[in-house]
């Protein structure tokens, strides 16, 4: 039996409340629509144009497990070097060889700008093709990260003509490879040193013109923008303008990264200090975070230029610091970075996968006990909220899509599925990759 109680209100106002809010309604909607429900990359690595082979991502999975094995060939050495604990040692040394054996690159960015500099119109137009073929050739075989692109010239006036053309032999490339095959899953393309917003609607323009021509779905190709600019954190008018680069893109902006060194020469830091944890970097890297917080828009961290080179006790103290750097980007909710150089992928993963795999049963606990596996904050001490469910799922994901943790292991602790996993993250995938 219901009890009957009083109110005052009358349908007819929810109704003409809601009427009144619909265009809120869809603006939020829109604007915010969570989590993408896609595998985020753990880095980027960053390769010259002209650098790139067949062999590249091969090639550097060789050189970081000679590293790992000369600096670091056991668990106990990688403690140490690294300041591991014990008790993790053994799992993140064992996964960290395993992950460099068989995926020891997630997102490969084959580079036209910076690390290219200017050549002839002829000279890039034979490497923009090269890397169109080598990259179809990767995915038709298997052999390419589950991520890969370019990052052609800006938009700025002076090289605008030239990273158009680049993006369009590239992508024509990709697009009629293998008898028009299409375009790869794992496509990403980086937009550098965006100072307006109208240069990302520019691009957009661009991806667009370029699915019409060739029948694409619309909104098909997406990209990300470097922040290397202070315009883009801070308007001349005094505003936070980086939330409107999301808006230029109309749905195509996919990622937000961060750009340490052009960034910080543009705050006046000196060389010495231009780092990812500089004060400079944390106040761009914030306006970013909340700029993008429920767009579904990523962020990834920059990289270091200090390299793992030379005597063991250099490479090791080059360790610590890209270590070091890695946790302190991980605590801080940037998930990717870019790194430089072969030997940085043992630290990149050490890092990531120590994260992941020393609160794997914490989270898991206070999972299970936020979904009823033993009454509300049992087990876990904590008595959590919708939104950290959804953060302790995300975070549990994260660590199985990178190799950190087993999907076994996760639904051993949880009690859930994979998908079920998902759905407590909020997970909605998106159109158009």
């Amino acid at each position: 039996m219901h009890r009957s109680v009083a109110t005052t209100f009358e349908s007819a106002l929810t109704d003409r409340l809601t009427a009144g809010l619909a265009g809120v309604d869809a603006d939020l909607a829109r604007r915010y629509p969570g989590d993408p429900g896609t595998r985020q990359p753990v880095h980027t690595v960053y390769v010259p144009a002209d650098a790139f082979a067949a062999d590249t991502v091969r090639t550097w999975g060789e050189r970081a497990l000679a590293a790992l094995d000369a600096h670091a060939p056991d668990a106990g050495a990688l403690a140490a070097a690294l300041g591991l604990p014990d008790e993790s040692a053994v799992a993140v040394h064992d996964r960290v060889r395993a992950k460099l054996a068989h995926e020891p690159v997630e997102d490969l960015r084959i580079d036209f700008e910076d690390g290219y500099g200017r050549r002839s119109d002829a000279e890039e137009d034979e490497a923009a093709a090269r890397a169109a073929e080598l990259v179809a050739a990767a995915v038709a075989d298997g052999s390419a990260p589950p991520f890969v692109g370019i990052r052609a010239k800006s938009m700025e006036a002076a090289v605008r003509d030239r990273g158009v053309r680049t993006l369009d032999v590239f992508l024509t490339g990709l697009v009629t490879a293998g008898g028009g095959a299409g375009l790869p899953a794992g496509l990403v393309l980086t937009l550098p040193k965006v100072t307006y917003a109208e240069q990302v609607t520019a691009m957009a323009e661009l991806a667009g013109e370029f699915e019409k021509a060739h029948g694409l779905e619309a909104g098909r190709i997406r990209f990300e923008v470097q922040i290397e600019t202070t315009q883009v954190i801070l308007g001349a008018d005094g505003r936070a303008t980086v939330a409107r680069l999301v808006d230029a893109g109309e749905g195509r902006v996919s990622a937000l990264h961060y750009g340490t060194f052009d960034y910080s020469a543009a705050c006046g830091v000196a060389p010495a200090h231009q780092a990812p944890d500089h004060p400079a970097a944390d106040h761009a890297k914030a306006v970013m975070q909340v700029a993008v917080a429920g767009t579904g828009v990523r962020l990834s961290d920059g990289s270091t230029n200090v390299l793992p080179v030379g005597t063991s006790a250099q490479v090791r103290a080059a360790w610590r610091h890209h270590y070091a750097l890695v946790r302190r980007s991980l605590t801080r909710a940037y998930y990717q970075g870019w790194d430089m150089h072969p030997a940085h992928l043992p630290t990149r993963y050490a890092a990531v996968y120590g994260f992941c795999r020393e609160g794997l049963a914490t989270a898991a606990s206070r999972l299970l006990a936020y979904t009823g596996g033993g009454g509300a904050g049992a087990g876990s001490g904590v008595l959590d909220e919708p939104a950290t469910a959804r953060a302790l799922a995300g975070y549990l994901l994260r660590g199985v899509d990178c190799g950190a943790v087993d999907a076994a292991e996760v639904a051993r602790l949880t009690g859930l599925t994979r998908g079920e996993l998902e759905g407590v993250a909020g997970r909605v995938p998106i159109s158009g990759g």
